[in-house]
C-alpha cells in the first residue's frame, strides 16, 4: 500500500496484568500486538502500565489489538468500546459522508467508518466519554434509522417498507406527468399547471429537503440533498417550476433505483444470517423440545434430523450422516460425520439423525463469527476509496466556487442578464457531488467480499482484497498446506515371495496396539484395502527404531534399516537400494520381518493435495511471477515434494528464517502471499503482504489473525481469490474512470449553455446507477479465471526448467 493511502492513529490503551508484573508477559504482548497486520508498533509507555498502539484503521482495529492481547495473555482494560450498526433510510452515497462526519464530532469517537453499499457503520470510541447511545441519537438526529447487527436478519419487510422514498418517488412521476398532461390543453403557466408540478416538487423533494436540513444544521456540509435543494428553488425563483418539478422527480427516481439496486448486495449479510435456524430441538430429561437458539447452553443435547439445518456448533454424540458444509466452507461434496466430529451451524444434515453435544453458545458458533468478520471487513475503507474520499474534499467545493463565478462574474463584469447565467451555475451545482465516485470503490469491494464468503473465503477487508490483486509472488508452508499433513502409505514392495497384502497384513499385526504416527498410517492403508492384520501378542515398542509383535508363533518386527542391521539380518543389496531409492524421493522407507528373514518394505510420506497441482498451474495462469514453498522439514523431503509440484523451494527453515525469505521476496517482487494454517506460519503470514490461512473452519485463531482464510483445505482457491481481487482492482478502475468522464463532459457542457438542469440530474444519478451495477457484476462470483492458452511452453519443473522467474539456480538456496 502506498503511503498516499496510509492513516495512521495512536491510541494509548491501559494494560491490565493479572499476574502482577509479569516483565515477560508485557514483552510478549508488544511483540504480538506489534506483529498485527496494521499495526506500525506497540510500545509499553514507561509507568508499564500502558500501552500506545500506532495503527491504520482500515487495517486493524482496537476490538482486534484486543483480541491479540488477549491471545498473548494479557487484557486490555475495557478503555475502548466498539459497536456495529445498521442504518434505514439512506439513500444517497454523499448522505452516508455527511453522517460519518457528523458522528466523527462526537466528543470521545476516535473511529467511524459507514459503508454505503450495506447501510453499515462501525465506531470506535472511548468508554468514559461516548457510547452507542450517542452515536444512534445522532443518526436518529440527522433523520435516519438505525438496527443492530444482531438484528439485520429481521429485514425482512418488502422493500416499499424499507424505503418510504418509492412511495414518494412515484407519486412524484404521477404528479409530473399530469403537469405535462395539462399544458397539452392550457397553455402558459396557469395556476393548475404549477399546482401539479409543486406537488411533484413536494413529493419527490421531500427526503432531500429533509436532509439538507440536518447536513447543515449537524455539519454545515454541502452534500448532494444541499446541493439539489439549492438548484430546484433557485429554478423555482427564476420561474422554472417544470424543471424544477423534474429534477426532483429524477433524483429521487435515480435514488430509489440504486437502492434497489443495493438490495441485492445488503442481502448477502442476511443470506448469511438466514442460515443458522432459529429454534433448535433439544433432548433433556428424557424429552424433546424446541427451543429458541439463544436459549440453547452449552453442553446441552441438540437433535439434528435428516433435511434440517445444524443450530449450533458442537460434536456428534451419536449417529451417522453426510453434512453439506458448502454454507461454511463452499465445499460442493458432503462431508461424512459421525460420533466425535465436528459440526457447525448452517450445515445441512443430508441423511441420518444426529444427536449433538453443543460447544458453542449462538454468538460464539463458526458462522456467528464469519458473519461478524464479513460486516467489519465490509465496513472498512479500502486504499482506493481513501483516495476517492481525498479528491471529494477538493472537488466539491471548486465546483460550488465555478458555479459561483458562473453566475456573478458574466453579469456584473459583462454586463450579460443574469438569468441565463445563475441557470447554468443551478445547473453546475448539481454537478458538484461526487456521488458515482464515493460509490464507486464501497460497491466493488462489498460485492466481492460477498462472492468471496459464499464461496467459503474469508476476506479481512477491501485493502486485503487490492493486495491480492496485486500479488506478483506466492509462499506455501509444506506440512498442512500443500500436503495433508498427515503419513499415508504410498508404497509397498514386497520380497522373498510374499503379496503387497501379506506384507501390509503382517505390518498391520505389529503395529495393532501402537498409537505412533507411523502405525496409524499402516493401519489406515490395511482398512483401505480391506486387509485384515495378522494376530500378534507381546506387542513392545522400539523408541527411535521400530516395534516388534509375536505372530504365528514367530517375532515380526517393522522399523528403520539401522534396527535391523543391530539385529543381524542379512539384508540383500535390492533391498538395500530399495530404501536408498525411496529415501531419495523424500519418503521414509520401514522394512518388514518376520522370523529371520526381510518380508517387504513400505514407504510412507505426507501426501501432497490433489489440488496443489492445479492451484499452482492456476496460479503462474494469474500472471504471478513466483511460486514457491518454504519449508522447516529436511531438504530431501522438501525436495522431492517441490519438485513434482514444479516449484521452487528452501528447506529446513526456522520460523525466523520464513520471516527472511518473505522480506525477500518482497524486496524483489513487491506483493507477496504466505499461505499457511495461520497459527504456526503466523510471523512469516504477518510479514506478507497478504497471509492467508487454510482449513480455518473451527480455528479460531486462524480466523482472527489471518488477512484472508480460507474456510475449507481446497488450494484451488487461490487461483480464483487473486483472479477475484484483479478483477475488482479493474472494476474499481472502470468505475472511477467512467466517473470522471462523466464529469468532465458535464461540465463542459456548462459553459456553452447546452446543460439542462434535468439533464445534470440524468447524468449524475445515471452514472451513479451504472457504477452501482457495474460493481455488482462481482457478486456473481465469477474471479474471470481463463483456461490456459495453448501453447504456452509450460513444462514440468525440473532441475533445470523453471517456470519461476529468474530461477535458474539449483531449488535449495541457502
Amino acid at each position: 500500500m502506498s503511503d498516499a493511502a496510509t492513516v495512521r492513529k495512536t491510541l494509548v490503551v491501559p494494560v491490565l496484568v493479572v499476574n502482577g508484573d509479569c516483565r515477560q508477559c508485557l514483552r510478549r504482548l508488544e511483540e504480538s500486538v506489534s506483529a498485527l497486520r496494521g499495526v506500525f508498533s506497540a510500545l509499553l509507555q514507561p509507568d508499564g502500565r500502558n500501552l500506545a498502539v500506532t495503527y491504520d484503521p482500515a487495517l486493524s482495529s482496537i476490538e482486534a489489538i484486543r483480541t491479540q492481547a488477549h491471545e498473548s495473555g494479557v487484557a486490555l482494560t475495557k478503555k475502548f468500546g466498539h459497536v456495529n450498526l445498521g442504518i434505514t433510510g439512506m439513500d444517497c452515497a454523499d448522505c452516508s459522508i455527511t453522517v460519518e462526519k457528523a458522528i466523527s464530532r462526537i466528543p470521545g469517537i476516535v473511529d467511524v467508518s459507514i459503508n454505503f453499499p450495506t447501510a453499515s457503520l462501525v465506531a470506535e470510541f472511548e468508554a468514559d466519554r461516548a457510547a452507542p447511545q450517542d452515536i444512534i441519537s445522532q443518526i436518529e438526529g440527522m433523520g435516519y434509522g438505525t438496527i443492530s447487527s444482531e438484528r439485520r436478519e429481521e429485514e425482512g419487510a418488502p422493500f416499499w417498507k424499507r424505503q418510504p422514498r418509492s412511495i414518494l418517488t412515484a407519486i412524484s412521476g404521477l404528479f409530473v406527468a399530469a403537469g405535462y398532461i395539462s399544458s397539452l390543453f392550457l397553455a402558459g403557466d396557469n395556476a393548475l399547471h404549477i399546482a401539479l408540478f409543486a406537488m411533484a416538487l413536494l413529493s419527490g423533494g421531500y427526503p432531500s429537503f429533509r436532509a439538507a436540513f440536518y447536513s447543515l444544521r449537524r455539519t454545515l456540509t454541502f452534500d448532494m440533498n444541499v446541493l439539489m435543494t439549492v438548484a430546484v428553488l433557485g429554478a423555482v425563483a427564476i420561474g422554472a417550476w417544470e424543471e424544477a418539478a423534474v429534477v426532483a422527480f429524477l433524483f429521487s427516481l435515480g435514488s430509489t433505483l440504486e437502492s434497489l439496486t443495493l438490495e441485492r448486495t445488503r442481502g448477502a449479510i442476511r443470506a448469511l444470517m438466514g442460515l443458522s435456524p432459529k429454534e433448535a430441538t433439544v433432548l433433556r430429561n428424557g424429552s424433546s423440545f424446541p427451543l429458541p437458539v439463544e436459549e440453547v447452553k452449552v453442553g446441552d443435547i441438540i437433535l439434528v434430523k435428516p433435511g434440517e439445518r445444524v443450530p449450533l456448533d458442537g460434536q456428534v454424540l451419536e449417529g451417522t450422516s453426510t453434512v453439506n458444509q458448502a454454507p461454511i466452507t463452499g465445499e460442493s461434496a458432503p462431508v461424512e460425520k459421525g460420533t466425535g466430529d465436528q459440526i457447525f451451524a448452517g450445515c445441512i444434515n443430508q441423511r441420518g439423525s444426529l444427536k449433538v453435544l453443543t460447544t458453542h453458545a449462538y454468538k460464539d458458533t463458526t458462522l456467528a463469527k464469519v458473519i461478524h468478520l464479513v460486516e467489519e471487513a465490509q465496513a472498512q475503507r479500502a486504499p482506493s476509496q481513501r483516495l476517492v474520499d481525498r479528491f471529494s474534499r477538493y472537488y466539491t467545493p471548486s465546483v460550488i466556487a465555478l458555479a459561483g463565478l458562473i453566475a456573478l462574474v458574466p453579469p456584473v463584469l459583462f454586463s450579460q442578464p443574469l438569468q441565463p447565467w445563475v441557470y447554468r451555475a443551478l445547473a453546475l451545482l448539481l454537478t458538484a457531488c461526487p456521488c458515482s465516485l464515493v460509490i464507486s470503490t464501497p460497491v466493488s469491494i462489498v460485492s466481492a467480499i460477498g462472492a468471496a464468503a459464499r464461496r467459503g473465503i474469508l476476506i479481512k477487508g477491501g485493502a486485503h482484497l487490492e493486495e491480492a490483486g496485486n500479488l506478483r509472488a506466492i509462499a506455501f508452508d509444506k506440512t498442512g498446506t500443500l500436503t495433508m499433513g498427515r503419513l499415508e502409505v504410498t508404497d509397498i514392495q514386497p520380497l522373498n515371495g510374499q503379496s503387497p497384502e501379506e506384507v501390509l497384513a503382517l505390518a498391520a499385526g505389529v503395529e495393532a496396539h501402537s498409537e505412533h504416527p507411523l502405525a496409524q498410517a499402516v493401519l489406515r492403508e490395511a482398512r483401505h484395502q480391506g486387509v485384515k492384520p495378522v494376530p500378534a501378542q507381546d506387542f513392545q515398542s522400539l523408541p527411535g527404531m521400530g516395534a516388534q509383535a509375536r505372530t504365528n508363533g514367530r517375532v515380526s518386527m517393522m522399523g528403520s534399516l539401522r534396527l535391523f542391521e543391530e539385529r543381524g539380518f542379512q539384508l540383500p543389496d535390492r533391498a538395500r537400494k530399495a530404501v536408498s531409492s525411496l529415501q531419495n524421493e523424500g519418503k521414509t522407507a520401514i522394512l518388514v520381518g518376520s522370523g529371520d528373514e526381510v518380508v517387504g518394505i513400505l514407504a510412507m510420506a505426507d501426501v501432497v493435495r490433489d489440488s496443489a497441482r492445479h492451484a499452482v498451474d492456476g496460479l503462474r495462469r494469474q500472471g504471478l511471477k513466483k511460486v514457491v514453498m518454504l519449508s522447516g522439514d529436511n531438504d530431501a523431503t522438501a525436495s522431492a515434494i517441490a519438485r513434482g509440484l514444479g516449484i521452487d523451494y528452501r528447506a529446513e527453515l526456522l520460523p525466523q528464517q520464513k520471516v527472511e525469505e518473505i522480506k525477500s521476496l518482497r524486496a524483489r517482487y513487491g506483493a507477496v502471499a504466505m499461505v499457511g494454517d495461520g497459527v504456526n506460519d503466523a510471523p512469516a503470514m504477518s510479514a506478507s503482504s497478504v497471509g492467508i490461512a487454510m482449513g480455518s473452519v473451527g480455528v479460531d485463531v486462524a480466523l482472527e489473525t489471518a488477512d484472508i482464510a480460507l474456510m475449507s483445505d481446497d488450494l484451488e482457491q487461490l487461483p480464483y481469490l487473486v483472479a477475484l481481487g484483479r478483477r475488482t482492482r479493474s472494476t474499481i478502475f472502470q468505475n472511477i474512470s467512467f466517473s470522471l468522464l462523466i464529469k468532465l463532459t458535464v461540465i463542459s457542457l456548462v459553459f456553452p449553455g447546452w446543460l439542462t438542469l434535468w439533464l445534470a440530474v440524468a447524468a449524475d444519478m445515471g452514472s451513479s446507477l451504472l457504477v452501482t451495477l457495474n460493481g455488482m457484476r462481482l457478486l456473481s462470483g465469477n474471479g474471470g479465471q481463463r483456461p490456459a492458452a495453448e501453447g504456452t511452453g509450460q513444462t514440468a519443473h525440473s532441475e533445470t526448467a523453471c517456470h519461476d522467474e529468474g530461477c535458474g539456480d539449483h531449488h535449495h538456496e541457502d
